[in-house]
């Protein structure tokens, strides 16, 4: 009987260790919502990565909405406190998830920012941050809607969640640039909340307001899916010039069918397995280096079909 207890105090043991081991190799990923396929591209990208290492595993979790900020602080929090190896994290809110992400940085466990920057206060939290230059990328757009449509007349921007640290970059990059190298006049920005229903009325009240509009830029993916809706269904497709962002299967079709002029693609699937990469890194004591670009490329009809546009395409 001794000996059988003794068997089984051994084998609990062992069973717990290898938990622990377990819970000790979780990478969190946690992104500012599920419900796009921009972000279910970076789910794809982080399991690639922790699947093809050894000991590793990559959760996936994100708020209810871009706004739920509550949401993901507490997601942050759970990952802290079932003391996962890393978090990967796309902030919502440049200042909200700083206190989460301290709580991360006691805890002695890595965190890598993607898509979105934290403010200077968190700057101490994490140690590194991947993601696309949101300000090269909204000049980007800005260019290539002066390029199709001149330098005068009136142009709208749908934008996202304000206040994010993408949206600041992107939306702020495409501003700037237009306001120095054109007399356009801009109309809006106007925030949906990421939600696509949303865009879509708010551009189909644009377009309606001002029926002289030449241009009009939807700055991610939900954003930019609701106004080519509203362009299609205003039947102003190819009569206002758009320039989208982020590269699902509905943006590409407003591409190929000219609803929408132009399409800047992130790399989602990239962050997602850098991301990972990343606090694997970080965990086997490795430098890394602060920022790393994921990159942006311009999609249209010409280059849609390309070997480049295919790699970051979704």
């Amino acid at each position: 009987m001794k000996q059988l207890l003794s068997t089984l105090i051994a084998a609990t043991l062992v069973a717990a260790s290898s938990l622990a081991t377990a819970a000790d190799k979780e990478i969190a990923v946690i992104v500012k919502t599920t419900n796009s396929d921009f972000w279910q591209n970076v789910k794809k990208g982080s399991n690639d990565a922790a699947s093809k290492a050894k000991g590793y595993t990559a959760t996936f979790q994100g708020a209810a909405s871009d706004t739920d900020l509550a949401g993901q602080v507490a997601l942050v929090e759970n990952a802290v406190n079932r003391k996962v190896a890393g978090i990967v994290l796309a902030p919502s809110d440049p200042d909200a998830l700083i206190p989460a992400m301290k709580k991360a940085w006691e805890a002695k466990i890595p965190v890598v920012l993607i898509d979105s920057a934290a403010s200077d206060a968190g700057k101490a939290y994490y140690q590194s941050f991947l993601a696309t230059d949101n300000k090269a990328a909204g000049e980007m757009s800005a260019k290539t809607l002066i390029d199709k449509i001149g330098t005068t007349g009136k142009i709208a921007i749908m934008s996202f969640t304000a206040g994010s640290g993408s949206e600041i970059g992107r939306v702020g990059g495409f501003t700037d640039y237009i306001k120095k190298h054109s007399k356009l006049q801009i109309v809006g920005p106007f925030y949906s909340n990421s939600q696509m229903g949303t865009a879509l009325n708010q551009t189909t009240d644009v377009l309606a307001a001002n029926p002289d509009l030449k241009g009009i830029f939807g700055a991610n993916e939900p954003t930019a899916i609701g106004m080519g809706r509203a362009l299609a269904q205003t039947g102003k497709a190819g009569k206002v010039v758009a320039i989208g962002f982020d590269g699902n299967a509905d943006l590409q079709a407003f591409v190929k069918d000219g609803t929408i002029e132009a399409i800047a693609v992130q790399s989602a699937y990239e962050m997602g397995n850098l991301g990972v990469k990343t606090v694997m890194e970080l965990v086997e004591g490795k430098k890394v280096p602060a920022f790393r670009d994921t990159g942006v490329l311009m999609v249209n009809k010409q280059n849609i079909d390309s070997p480049a546009a295919k790699n970051v395409l979704y």
